[in-house]
Order: C-alpha cells, then sequence, then structure tokens
C-alpha cells in the first residue's frame, strides 16, 4: 500500500513539476517578446527624456508698470507764460497732454502712476475737454477750479476729482514771491493719494493702458512716409509755439516753448520726451457769454497725425468714438495698433488752423 501511495505521489510530484516548467517557460518566452517589442534595429529603444527649454524674458518696461492695478492721477498744470521756470514734476509724468485753452496759451495734464513725486507745478484750473482724457486713462482727476462747464461736466459724468475745495491736497508756495498766487500752488503724489482714499475714490482700475510699450527700439526708418524728425515745431497760436529737438546720444527730445528750453524748478533740468503723439483737432470760441474766450474741442471722431521717436515721425491715425473711450491710435501704413518706446509721452493736441513743421 506504502508503495502504491509512493508512486502515486510521484507521479503528482511529476505533474506538479511539468506545470511548474511550463509556466516558467511561457514566462521566459513573455519576458523575450516583451524584450523585442522595446528593440529597434537590434538596439534597446532609448529612454525618453525631457528637456527644459528656457524662453528669454522680455526686457520690463520702465516708464511704468504695465501690470500695476492702481489708478492714474491726472493733474492740470499752468503752462501760463508767468510761470515757465517754476512748474515741476513733469518729467516724471509717463503721459502729458497739452491742448489750447483761453487767449492762444495751452494748458497740460500730466498722468501719474506708481511714483512718489514731491512736488507737482503750477496747479491750475479745470477745462471740460481734458476731462475726455482723464476717462479714457480712468484716472482721478486733480485741479484748482474750474470753468462752469468743467464744473458741470465733473458732476453729470461722475469724475473722481481732487479740487481745492476741503482738501488738505494743495499747498501755496508763497516765497515765490515773483509771481501772483494763483500760480504757486503745487501737490504731491502722497498727498493726493491720502486725499483719495479719504474721499473714498476707487484707487485701483482694470482699464488697461492708453499706449502700448516696447522695451526694444522700434524701427521706425521703413515705414510708408517716414520723416526724419530731429526738430519738430508744433503752433498752438500765434503767441504760443511748442517745439522739441532731438538728441541723438540720449535718444531723447529736449523740450522748448517760444524757443527757450522747458525747465524743471526743481531739478534745473530740461523737460524731455522720448514719444510724442501729435494730430490736429479744432478748436473754437464757446461763446458762452463769459466774453474770456473759453474754448471747445471737436475731439470725437477720427484723423491723421504723426508718432513721433528717436530721429523719425511715422503717419498715424486716431479715432476716439466717446468722451470716455480710449483713444485708438494707429499706424497709418499698416493698420496695426501703434506701440511707442518705452519712455515717457507727450500727446500735443494742435489746431486744425496752425502748420505743423517736422524737419532734419
Amino acid at each position: 500500500m506504502q508503495e502504491r501511495k509512493k508512486k502515486k505521489l510521484s507521479k503528482k510530484a511529476k505533474k506538479t513539476l511539468i506545470i511548474l516548467f511550463l509556466l516558467l517557460v511561457i514566462l521566459v518566452l513573455g519576458f523575450v517578446l516583451l524584450l523585442n517589442g522595446n528593440k529597434d534595429n537590434g538596439k534597446l529603444a532609448p529612454k525618453k527624456t525631457t528637456t527644459k527649454t528656457t524662453t528669454k524674458k522680455e526686457d520690463p518696461i520702465k516708464i511704468v508698470d504695465v501690470n500695476s492695478k492702481s489708478r492714474p492721477y491726472a493733474v492740470m498744470i499752468n503752462n501760463n507764460k508767468a510761470v515757465w521756470g517754476y512748474q515741476a514734476g513733469i518729467n516724471d509724468a509717463y503721459i502729458t497732454y497739452e491742448i489750447v485753452v483761453e487767449g492762444g496759451i495751452t494748458r497740460m495734464m500730466a498722468l501719474f502712476k506708481d511714483k512718489d513725486t514731491s512736488r507737482i507745478a503750477s496747479v491750475r484750473s479745470s477745462r471740460h475737454y481734458y476731462l475726455d482724457y482723464a476717462l479714457e486713462n480712468d484716472a482721478i482727476y486733480a485741479h484748482i477750479g474750474w470753468s462752469p462747464q468743467a464744473q458741470s461736466d465733473i458732476s453729470t459724468l461722475g469724475i473722481n476729482a481732487i479740487n481745492a475745495d476741503n482738501s488738505n491736497a494743495f499747498t501755496w508756495d508763497n516765497s515765490l514771491r515773483k509771481i501772483s498766487s494763483e500760480h504757486r500752488a503745487y501737490t504731491t503724489m502722497e498727498k493726493l493719494k491720502i486725499t483719495a482714499e479719504k474721499r473714498g475714490y476707487r484707487t485701483t482700475t482694470d482699464k488697461g493702458l492708453l499706449l502700448k510699450y516696447q522695451a526694444k527700439p522700434l524701427e521706425l526708418s521703413s515705414y510708408d512716409g517716414t520723416l526724419v524728425a530731429n526738430n519738430v515745431k508744433i503752433p498752438f497760436s500765434r503767441s504760443h509755439i511748442t517745439s522739441f529737438s532731438y538728441n541723438p546720444e540720449t535718444k531723447l527730445y529736449t523740450r522748448y516753448q517760444n524757443g527757450a528750453e522747458h525747465k524743471d524748478y526743481v531739478t534745473g533740468l530740461a523737460y524731455t520726451a522720448k514719444n510724442i503723439i501729435t494730430y490736429k483737432v479744432n478748436n473754437y470760441n464757446l461763446n458762452d457769454g463769459s466774453g474770456k474766450g473759453r474754448q471747445g474741442l471737436n475731439n470725437i471722431g477720427s484723423g491723421e497725425g504723426y508718432y513721433i521717436s528717436e530721429g523719425y515721425a511715422i503717419p498715424i491715425t486716431w479715432q476716439k468714438d466717446s468722451r470716455s473711450s480710449k483713444t485708438i491710435y494707429k499706424i497709418k501704413a499698416t493698420g496695426n495698433e501703434l506701440v511707442v518706446n518705452d519712455g515717457n509721452t507727450f500727446i500735443e493736441i494742435e489746431p486744425t488752423s496752425m502748420t505743423l513743421s517736422i524737419e532734419w
């Protein structure tokens, strides 16, 4: 009986060994097939490797933080001849508008953003058409006084304005004995920010910058209609001519008024421009019964002008569809939206009756 059991056990053992052997063969064959599947021309397929691609970061724009959500401040700057030599802070502005007012003189509106400018002078009264340019930049608007038209529009348009009434935003520098008291007022960015916060004004914006900037110098010489622009003369009236002279070493334009360098009271340095945008808009007497010759401006519409930078002027078009909409500037030759060089911009809105001069 024991021998039969041994024989039976040996038979079972043989079956088990055969099964294990077959399984082993199957495993070996499977491994070989898998290995062959990973071969290419007798070589193992190379392992996949990931290579990190590094993209060169664009140079940051220096004139203004293009990613900043803070609202700009638009400050009305007196440009009466009496204050030439006493103005301050304009070189810190990333955009400065210049438009004619009554009497053939001009007034400027300078835009400041994320700056700590300690003296912005001389601050004067509002004119209603400047509000259109404060609105297109979603700016908090600083001024001292107003025309009746501006007073009405500030209210009806809901402008966040900082006026001299009930405000500590402005200081009168009574050490300036050579000029009358109405020309002595100045402000600072710190005071404007404090006043805006006290009044509960919104201090952030989702509205993008008016202009697009490029850090790498633009190539302007190849466009159709390009002019060499070393000297630019922009008359606003018979009594006021703004001009710019190009300096190839600094690649900036020095600003002049009636032939004299336009200088900053604090630094003593001449005002300069990296970019100039100039175009013509019809201005007219309001005939509001005041006898002061206050002006109106047909600035809603479209037209042509020039973008000037680094010694060249290219033809552009402009279009403004409403008082609050942005003015869109395009290159006339291509129809593409204008991109400007990194630097400050003077936007010179000239009367249609005047003749622009661009010279070598």
